[in-house]
């Protein structure tokens, strides 16, 4: 048992040492550990990735990837931006309180946090920086608030975890809701003092006849999550079949009502669509093949186990979140959530809690993981977007990871925040 762990996790994080991408990664450490450990057919690695991936529910990461792709070409993300400015561009430190609440209506839409970030982020960061907010922060403060992409639902880790644990997608996503708004809620505390604190931002009066004409602008957008998650909760369709729904309603809206999608936007957005699904269906289809062997060689019931016998819930969860902290800085949201979800889930169930919770405190830890470095993929998209380099930007982050961090302790050791919207 020990030498096929040392051997498993030893050629996975050495080959992502020297740059192989992690799905190889995964795919080579789990065949040459079965090679040389076991007498199970090679084969079996090819049959547990096609076996896994046979799965309606994991239909829906396309379909929202292509839907988030239309709505950013469509004029749906603009108009958002224009009602949430509308609604809090008053508030000190406007544009950055912009930037987290489009955030996360954005996230109701799309289910990616690089999408989130590249929608909206594109946008408010050279504002902010017009504005005199320092580049470093604005793209800061863009980038954590990305994350929220992947809390509120629809939210494609939900689903790679809902198929992973075999729980319910429909009460993941009802679950992200009131986590999603207090992750938001923290970020615009922290950009409210930062904005006082260096007089960020242009003062501007609220005003009600722009809110109201904003508003009317982007109903048709607005109403985007309350088809996806009234259609999944009214038994209208499934998180699947909703997606789909997400996709014609953005391109009637995009073509016929805001006119801003031509064939062209369509065709990108498709390309964009496809070459995003191509390496996340790879790397589902490989994770599935290495939770696979994970379970046949009783690792995740061997390592529960010996969690357990600390005896302590409250050391427990302390001890799985910061693992979950650790590992976010180094791989990505999709691998970390299919290769541990196995593992951890007998541990917290062992000790009482709800999948659907742990699914919300796994996706959480996981999604801090987006803005810390090596890793944190949304650092890199947005440091792209305001040209400004990773170690500038990450040093004005951690106020913001702090607070995260903070809101992913309630939601650990205070179930009735996710949880409790189900009963």
């Amino acid at each position: 048992m020990i030498i096929k762990i040392i051997m498993l996790f030893g050629v996975m994080f050495f080959l992502m040492i020297i740059g192989a991408p992690i799905a190889v990664s995964l795919g080579i450490a789990t065949l040459t550990t079965m090679w040389f450990t076991t007498n199970i057919g090679m084969t079996s690695i090819a049959t547990a990735c096609f076996s896994g991936l046979d799965s309606f529910p994991l239909m829906a990461i396309p379909f929202f990837i292509l839907a988030g792709n239309l709505m950013k070409s469509g004029g749906i993300s603009r108009r958002i931006l224009d009602f949430a400015d509308a609604l809090v561009g008053f508030i000190s430190g406007a544009t950055g309180m912009v930037t987290v609440v489009a955030s996360m209506f954005f996230a109701a839409l799309s289910g990616s946090s690089p999408a989130t970030v590249t929608s909206i982020g594109s946008i408010t960061i050279p504002r902010m920086k017009e504005e005199g907010y320092d580049p470093a922060y604005a793209t800061a403060i863009a980038a954590a608030a990305g994350t929220i992409g992947v809390i509120i639902p629809p939210s494609i880790p939900f689903v790679i975890y809902g198929v992973s644990a075999q729980c319910s997608i429909s009460d993941l996503f009802l679950a992200g809701i009131i986590p999603g708004i207090l992750i938001g809620i923290a970020l615009m505390c922290v950009n409210y003092y930062k904005a006082k604190k260096h007089h960020y931002g242009v003062e501007t009066q609220f005003n009600a006849q722009r809110l109201w004409a904003s508003f009317k602008s982007s109903i048709w957008a607005l109403l985007v999550p309350v088809i996806i998650l009234g259609g999944i909760y009214g038994g209208i369709f499934t998180p699947t079949e909703s997606a789909v729904a997400a996709i014609l309603y953005s391109l009637v809206i995009g073509v016929f009502v805001y006119k801003e999608l031509d064939a062209k936007s369509i065709y990108d957005a498709f390309k964009e669509t496809v070459l995003v699904n191509g390496q996340t269906t790879f790397l589902v289809g490989i994770s599935m093949s290495f939770a696979r062997f994970l379970t046949m060689s009783q690792v995740p019931s061997t390592i529960a186990k010996n969690i357990l016998g600390m005896n302590n819930p409250i050391v427990i969860l302390l001890v799985i979140n910061a693992f979950l902290l650790v590992v976010g800085c180094f791989i990505d949201n999709i691998s970390s959530c299919v290769i541990l979800t196995p593992i951890l889930l007998p541990i917290v169930k062992g000790i009482g809690m709800d999948p659907v919770q742990f699914g919300i405190v796994m996706t959480v830890n996981l999604a801090i993981g987006f803005i810390t470095p090596p890793y944190g993929c949304n650092l890199f998209f947005a440091s792209a977007i305001a040209n400004v380099p990773v170690t500038k930007i990450a040093a004005k982050i951690v106020p913001m990871i702090v607070v995260m961090t903070f809101v992913l302790m309630l939601l650990t050791f205070i179930p009735v925040l996710s949880i409790g919207i189900l009963h």
